[in-house]
This record gives C-alpha cells, structure tokens and sequence, in this order.
C-alpha cells in the first residue's frame, strides 16, 4: 500500500462511524471499531453485513470480497483496541468535552508514529489538537453522509499539524476513491461553511411566514436542481445537529447570517430533531423513517382550485431568450399566443428562436412533427402592444429595469382589456412598484420563470398586498395547465430562489477573497459534499457576474443585512468587464466561440 495506514481505528459506530468503516474494510484496511454501546456495535457489524450483501447483488463485489471485508472488521468497547492502529478517526458526539477525552486518552494508547483524525464538521481542529500531547499529528478528516456513496472528504489542518500527516491521509483518502479537498481550520470548513449558512436562512424565510416549507424546498429542487429542499435536508442532518453547527460558525464569524434561526432552537429544544426523532420541520411515518406523512400543515389539495378567470389567449412582451421560451411554453399547452417586440423584425427573429427549439424537440424525440406545426401555429409574431387588445393574460419579459417595465405596464394599462391579468417576469425588482405603474394594480401579479422556460418547472408566484384573489388563482391555475409547479411567495427581493441562493454564492466569493480555498476546491466540495448540479463559480460565470452583483444589490438594500453586502470581489470583476461565460472571461477564462 501507498501509505501507511493499513489498520484504522474508528471511534464512535453510528451512521457515520459504520459508513467510514465500511469505505475503508471494502478499501482493503484492517478497521477497528470502537464503541462504548454495545447495541450500537451490533448495529455497525449488521449495517456492514447489509449493505456488503447489497454491493454483492448489485455486482459491485464478489462473494469472497464480501467475506474478506467483513472479516476486515472487528469491535470493541474500550479505547485501548486502537492501541494497534495507525490512524485513528473519531466521530463521537459533537462536543469539545467528549472529544477531548477521546484525544486525552489516544495520546496514552497510540504508538507516537501514529495519526489522529476527528471527523468533526463544526468544532474547532486547532483547540482539539491543542488538548493532545502531540498536537502535530493532529488533524480533520471530514467525509460525508453517506460515506460510501459521497466521493468528498476535507482534509483539515490546524497551525499545529505537521505537513506529513496531511500528506498520508490525503494520499489515503485517494486510495479510498475519494475526492480530498485541503481546507483550513474554521467552523464548517467550506462545503459545510456555504450549505450551513443556505440552511440557516431557510428556516428563517419559513419562520416568518415568508413562504410554506413544501413551496421553499420545491422551489430549490426545481429552482436550483437541488436534491433535497432545505428544510427536508435540515431534517434528515438533525436540527440539533444544524444548530450547534451554526453555533459553532457564529461564534467565529459574528455573520449574522449564521446566527441560528430561533425556530431550530425551539424544535431542538422540543426534541423535534428531524427524521431521527420522527418530526420537525415535517412529520415522518416513524422515527427514523424517510416517508413524510400529511400533519396540520400539510397544504390541501384543491386549495384555491377553481376561483380563477378564464384564459383562452396570452401575450408575451419581449424578444429575449426568456420571452420566447415561456411564449414556447404557453403555445405548447395550447394556448393562442401574441409575442410582441419592438419591431416586427425583433418578433419574427424571436419566433423563429422558438422554431428552432421546437425543431430540437423533435429530432430528440421529444415532440412530433405535427405538435410542432400546431405550437408553431399558435404564434403570433407582432412589432406592437396594441396586439395585446385582446389577450386574457399578459406576461412581460422584457429588461430588468424599473422604469422600462413600469412604462411597459403603462402600456399594458392603455391597451389590455378590462379583466385581463397583468404579469411581470422580475426576479429581482418589487412587484408592487410596477403594478402602480397601472390604474389596475389589483391585476398585477409576478410570474418568474426560471431559464429555459421550456426545460425549468418553477414558477414563483408573487403576490403583491394588492393582488386580487382571483387573479393569483388564476395563475395558478395557468401554471398547472402549462406544468409548471407554482410557489406562493410574497413581494420582497429575491424571492425564494434567489434570496436563498445569491447569499450563499456571495459567500463562496468571500471565502475565496479570504484565501480560504481555491475555486476549484470550492466548486468541487459543493457538487461532491452538498450534490449540486454546478459549483458557486461555475454558476455565477453562466448567470453573469453582472447579473448576480445587481441581485445581491438588491438583497443588501431591502434587508440591511451587512453579511449581504457585494463581496468586493464580485464588484471588481464587474468593474473590469470579466462578467462571465458571454464575455470569455468571469471567475475562469473560456474559449471565445
């Protein structure tokens, strides 16, 4: 072997203690469990037994290997079994006092030669290596939950650890097949440092009654292409858990962004921890069931079903990518659309762009000749508002700029029917101050499509505080039968989406600024710790570094927060034109097409 851990100790035998276990007696090593519960022993030795036979089902192990594995594994109850251990990883509970003892009592057990690794995700390496009589061989192995299937582990040193402890188990963490990222010693490191902060706020958007927790995590899956809403992660992680992480951050950064949300506090102190307890932010079948199961929250079906008004025909102002993917959109569930741009040159240059999609479909498969001609045939391309005469719903697409849509809805105003729904794209602008545009502003609603329209399934519906009732069922209603999943939030920046996201992207940038880690180290702790579909930088350089400062702007001026503040980094890239992937040049550099 490349290195010379050939027999690991691992102390504490949970879930992440067996998982770790399991990557490592598969990897080949000797392991040894530790585990003062008994019971909790046996759980580990079964789970290994279990999953093993899984991989032998699924062919990812033979019969034999299994055999040789699982005899790779022994238990104990008492610390003095890691006396033979080269390496040595505690994952006990989350707390300086138990892990402390732990580090106390190696130091008399262990050979001098051998490593200490703590699994924590939130407690201070430096002030635990501080406890060991030798701090230098001291450091963090921080994997991820499910060990055997996350390919991320963050190799964490404190100013105290030698650099050839760092270099051995990074080396065996490629061994492993893993993906190590090295990070300096700070509360959440950096996968755990972004997605912690992201946590925190969306509890906090569900406690002031922002938005319900099913319309916030729907909103990041098909917003985002998250695999779990937030709220259902803060379940499965623990909200005891998650608040002590956040405590943790909080005590070294005094961000007010990850002071914990009272509402974890309250849950924690209640004993409604997540899934292990069976409730807390939803409710579960039984305690350490992942079935969610209806309670008093649970949104009735047909709420709201019904009440809406009836629309036959739509208009969509624009030219842009945005306007003519939602006008595909509305044309494809059959309804008659009017796509109007300044210019009848600009219109048919946009329905053509529909043209082409529609034609991708059908070489993929996705829709047939016929559909297309129908879709197709539906449009209306026009040079005019005044095409809008008839329209029962109007969608504006245009740019996000204040004063061009409020002279848009002004427009709208004039020519619109009496009856008709008036719907702005903003992401980011306040829905309210475009509908005073208009003598009707109990029309006006905000209808923001995700890009591309065609391909995103969200829509967050935005009510203002003069919104109609019928109007928001009526785009509920369209939403549905264009199949897109609707959310109901209120008129304040960002959102769900994009107050949720921008935060924890501006984040990213400061951890970069602070020479924390590197862009690479970042994007790929997030896509291989936390499951996103793309890093913080990949994202920022295809939505625009332009595009992204605006919003941030926007965030920091509605709610005063100075953790929400630009990181100065984002802005003088802005300045130097670097706006991303349309100019060549963001966070990265790409090839001119």
């Amino acid at each position: 072997m490349d290195t010379p851990f050939s027999t690991i100790a691992v102390v504490g035998l949970g879930t992440m203690g067996t998982g770790i276990a399991e990557v490592l007696v598969c990897a080949g090593r000797e392991v040894i469990g530790i585990d003062i519960d008994d019971a909790t022993a046996r759980r580990a030795v079964a789970s290994l037994e279990a999953s093993t036979a899984r991989a032998v089902q699924r062919e990812r192990l033979t019969e034999e290997e299994r055999r040789d594995a699982l005899a790779r594994f022994r238990t104990f109850s008492d610390l003095q079994a890691a006396a033979e251990a080269d390496l040595v990883i505690e994952v006990v509970p989350e707390t300086y006092e138990i892990k402390q003892q732990v580090f106390r009592e190696l130091d008399a057990i262990v050979s001098p030669t051998a490593v200490l690794a703590t699994g924590t995700n939130a407690l201070s390496v430096t002030r635990l290596a501080a406890e060991s009589q030798h701090p230098e061989r001291v450091l963090g192995l921080h994997f991820f939950n499910p060990a055997p299937a996350m390919k991320l582990v963050e190799v964490v040193s404190s100013v105290l650890t030698a650099p050839p402890a760092v270099e051995a188990v990074t080396a065996l963490a490629r061994e492993l097949g893993k993906e190590p990222v090295a990070v300096g010693d700070r509360p959440g490191f950096v996968a755990d440092g972004l997605l912690f902060g992201y946590l925190n706020q969306a509890a906090a958007m569900y406690e002031a009654n922002y938005a319900s927790r099913e319309d916030i995590d729907a909103a990041m899956r098909l917003g985002c292409g998250l695999p779990m809403g937030p709220l259902a992660l803060l379940d499965l992680i623990g909200i005891d858990t998650a608040r002590t992480v956040l405590e943790a951050m909080y005590s070294a950064s005094h961000d007010r962004l990850h002071a914990p949300a009272p509402v974890l506090g309250q849950l924690a102190a209640a004993g409604l921890t997540g899934r292990k307890s069976g409730r807390g932010f939803y409710t579960y079948a039984q305690p350490g069931s992942e079935t969610v199961v209806p309670d008093a929250l649970t949104p009735a079906r047909d709420a709201g079903a019904g009440t809406g008004r009836t629309v036959r025909s739509v208009g969509v102002a624009g030219s842009g990518t945005m306007a003519s993917g939602i006008a595909e959109v509305f044309a494809k569930a059959g309804y008659d659309v009017v796509l109007a741009a300044r210019g009848q040159e600009k219109a048919d240059v946009a329905k053509a762009r529909i043209a082409k999609s529609l034609e991708r479909s059908v070489a993929k498969g996705r829709l047939t000749a016929e559909a297309r001609d129908e879709t197709l045939a539906r449009i209306t391309a026009a040079g005019s508002l005044d095409s809008f005469s008839e329209v029962d719903l109007a969608v504006e697409a245009v740019a996000e700029d204040l004063l061009v849509k409020q002279q848009l809805f002004a427009t709208l105003d004039k020519v619109c029917r009496p009856g008709a729904v008036l719907a702005t794209t903003t992401s980011s602008l306040p829905v309210v101050s475009i509908a005073r545009a208009t003598s009707r502003p109990q029309d006006v609603i905000g209808m923001h499509f995700f890009n591309p329209a065609p391909a995103m399934k969200l829509v967050e519906v935005v009510r203002t505080v003069l919104t109609a009732d019928d109007v928001h069922a009526t785009v509920r209603e369209v939403c549905g039968k264009v199949r897109k999943h609707p959310v109901d939030c209120g008129d304040r920046a960002g959102f769900i989406v994009n107050a949720l996201l921008f935060p924890y992207l501006n984040n990213a940038i400061k951890m970069v600024e602070e020479h924390y880690a590197t862009l690479d180290d970042i994007d790929a702790a997030m896509k291989l710790g936390g499951g996103y579909p793309m890093g913080p930088f990949e994202l920022l350089d295809v939505v625009g570094l332009d595009v992204s400062l605006a919003i941030e702007k926007v965030l920091h001026s509605e709610f005063r927060d100075p953790g929400l503040a630009p990181a100065p980094l984002l802005e003088h890239l802005v300045a130097a034109g670097c706006l991303g992937r349309k100019t060549g040049r963001g966070f990265r550099e790409y090839a001119r097409r």
